[in-house]
């Protein structure tokens, strides 16, 4: 298979290093002197420093020679650029199925990517997410790595799940494209409040009271709004909730360890130097929850530390001072 990887940041190059095993990868990227250093220097030194790029990936600057004779784009941009990519995809290719790889909301919209998508190609397009537990950095270095592919088209999603899964990838097909999409936002906010946990010394047994809720959490949202309560005890749920609120190479724990020393959140992102959904996820989050009529008092305490001054220990503190019911 042919596939075109849009967007030649972390994960966008390590997707593309990964599937190159298996498959014929050409990796594009917005930054054409970024692309060029890759191609020259066979390492993309601003995404992945040390990495060596395999001789089969093709580094291509143009866009519409990137496309050309692909079988699949698989789009890893940030989720606010998810809606650029895809259109300048349908317009060299309106037939060529289109995945993407980012978690979070529309910004503006508040709408889960595949919603965006469906109303942008229309009906025949076969589009959907592979989501999962995965750090870039791990993927790019051969480690192995579990993904959920969840489409539009089950039939499609089956059969290409098949075709990407091989070497260091296990890629498993999923029918719950809302409940995979939720749960790749949603747990980015709990990593939020995980790193805070962890920032001000709250010990293991705290964290994984905080995970277990917080999956509980999720699991309401993601029910209310369709999707099905098992998948949220998968990969894309479970899964990647363990992995975004323990791991080192987490950027929204590194958010979370941030807040709890004091300090500002735009200070925070600035040392990030990339995006960190959870941010951008929890608001909408919260406003979702309202709408649905769900309790998420983990995100509306994440919400109140990173948008309206509230201190991180006196929340937390309301947090465990709850009223105790049943589980």
């Amino acid at each position: 298979m042919n596939i075109t990887v849009i967007g030649a940041g972390a994960w966008g190059t390590a997707l593309a290093i990964a599937l190159s095993e298996k498959h014929a990868l050409t990796l594009w990227g917005r930054d054409a002197k970024q692309l060029e250093g890759a191609a020259r220097s066979r390492i993309n030194a601003r995404a992945l420093p040390g990495i060596t790029l395999p001789a089969a990936l093709n580094v291509e600057g143009d866009f519409a020679q990137a496309l050309a004779g692909a079988d699949l784009a698989l789009i890893a941009t940030t989720t606010s650029g998810l809606g650029e990519a895809a259109r300048a995809v349908h317009a060299r290719q309106a037939k060529l199925p289109i995945i993407w790889a980012c978690k979070g909301f529309d910004r503006v919209t508040g709408k889960l990517p595949h919603e965006t998508i469906g109303e942008m190609l229309g009906g025949e397009a076969r589009f959907g997410v592979l989501s999962g537990p995965s750090f870039a950095l791990e993927v790019a270095k051969g480690l192995p790595c579990a993904l959920t592919l969840a489409c539009n088209d089950n039939a499609f999603a089956q059969s290409l799940a098949a075709e990407l899964n091989g070497g260091s990838l296990r890629v498993y097909s999923n029918a719950d494209l809302v409940g995979v999409e939720l749960g790749g936002a949603l747990k980015n906010v709990m990593a939020i409040a995980a790193g805070i946990c962890d920032g001000m010394q709250l010990g293991l047994n705290a964290r994984a009271a905080l995970v277990t809720r917080g999956l509980a959490e999720m699991m309401r949202l993601g029910v209310a709004m369709g999707g099905k309560a098992e998948t949220f005890t998968g990969l894309t749920g479970l899964g990647d909730l363990v992995l975004t609120a323990t791991g080192n190479l987490s950027r929204n724990r590194m958010v979370g360890l941030g807040l709890a020393e004091g300090r500002p959140l735009a200070a925070i992102l600035a040392s990030l130097g990339h995006v960190a959904e959870g941010v951008n996820s929890a608001e909408t989050t919260f406003k979702l929850a309202r709408k649905h009529g769900v309790e998420m008092p983990i995100t509306e305490a994440v919400c109140a530390i990173l948008f309206h001054g509230a201190d991180a220990r006196a929340t937390v503190q309301r947090l465990l001072s709850r009223e105790a019911r049943a589980e």
